[in-house]
């Protein structure tokens, strides 16, 4: 095990000194100007950004974030949303079940604590969907608590100062030891800022900028030339593909057949078209409706985490007064495509050109 205290004594001022003038301008972000005037960032779209922004970049959130914003500015707001307005907000920025969490996180805040957040680390993980990280992100952004915020940019960082060649997953309770140690007392939101600026405009994963790094003089892994080696990661399985059908019907006054995924499971909760059960092994025919079902040839191809979908298509037009055992009928006037999940998207963008 290494010790991050001795080697790592010095950095906390450095990488301060460098955020201060090199902070990324973010929309929910106070930046460190902002901060010295006494300005506070808001709990609630600190939480809102760190749920946003996990497995997804900052690039890809950041509309996401201004139209959440302007539709809910604040927690009772979102607490007081239905959930199919919610959920085809978040159509697109995928892991669905971060959505679902969103709002009954929102509305135990609103419940439970006045609509107010916790603003220890301690109380905010109490909260329903919000795991260690966040916690630690919220409490030491919002509130300035000596968290230790760990995320994929500072275990790269602190992998590459200390030298850490466990791969991983398993080196993240030694990475997470290392950054506790450096985190200091003073201003460790802006710490915990400064750690995840660095890792993504420097300590980049392939080609790190280290002539430009704030730690340079610190980091053992550049001076032992290892620096884009690290952090290592085990061999990854190679992900199974499961297989489907999705149907597609279009009635003929322009109306989609739609329905709402059962709550568990991945899409849970969200609009989409009828398909069959995914399985490794081909599915039988299981359409929602009797119709004149045609196959155009065509796959959906969607990669979730743990396996790769394939859906063969299926598309029908359907006569006006067919009421379907399965699904219902959304007019074309209130049809968003964009607000169906990506897959979904897949699959119209595949059958509009046959049903349109």
């Amino acid at each position: 095990m290494r010790d991050g205290g001795a080697a790592g004594g010095g950095i906390a001022p450095v990488l301060l000194h460098w955020y201060d003038r090199h902070a990324r301008d973010l929309p929910w972000r106070i930046g460190p100007a902002a901060r010295a005037r006494g300005e506070r960032p808001d709990p609630y779209r600190v939480w809102l950004s760190e749920v946003m922004l996990q497995q997804t970049t900052v690039a890809a959130v950041q509309g996401y974030y201004r139209r959440f914003t302007e539709r809910w500015p604040d927690v009772a707001a979102l607490a007081a949303a239905g959930d199919a307005e919610v959920m085809a907000e978040w159509a697109g920025l995928g892991y669905y079940a971060r959505a679902r969490n969103l709002l009954k996180c929102a509305r135990a805040v609103v419940a439970d604590h006045d609509g107010r957040f916790p603003e220890t680390a301690e109380g905010l993980r109490a909260l329903p969907g919000i795991g260690p990280y966040t916690a630690a992100a919220v409490a030491a952004i919002a509130y300035d608590e000596a968290a230790t915020v760990v995320d994929g940019n500072v275990e790269r960082v602190v992998a590459r100062l200390f030298t850490v060649e466990t791969p991983l997953p398993s080196a993240k309770p030694e990475l997470t030891r290392l950054a506790a140690a450096l985190t200091p007392a003073k201003r460790p939101g802006c710490f915990a800022q400064a750690m995840m600026d660095l890792g993504a405009t420097v300590c980049t994963p392939k080609s790190p900028a280290c002539g430009i790094c704030p730690l340079i003089h610190a980091c053992r892994a550049r001076a032992e030339g290892i620096a884009a080696d690290l952090p290592r990661k085990a061999p990854k399985a190679a992900k199974p593909v499961r297989q489907g059908i999705v149907y597609v019907a279009r009635r003929a006054d322009g109306a989609w057949l739609l329905e709402t995924r059962p709550e568990t499971g991945l899409l849970g909760g969200m609009l989409g078209f009828p398909t069959t059960d995914w399985a490794e092994a081909a599915p039988a025919e299981a359409a929602p409706l009797p119709a004149d079902w045609t196959d155009p040839g065509a796959e959906v191809r969607h990669t979730f985490t743990h396996f790769h979908l394939r859906l063969a298509l299926r598309v029908a037009r359907v006569p006006e007064g067919t009421d379907p055992p399965r699904g219902h009928w959304v007019p074309a006037a209130e049809f968003r495509p964009a607000a169906l999940p990506t897959l979904m998207r897949k699959a119209f963008d595949l059958a509009r050109g046959t049903l349109e």
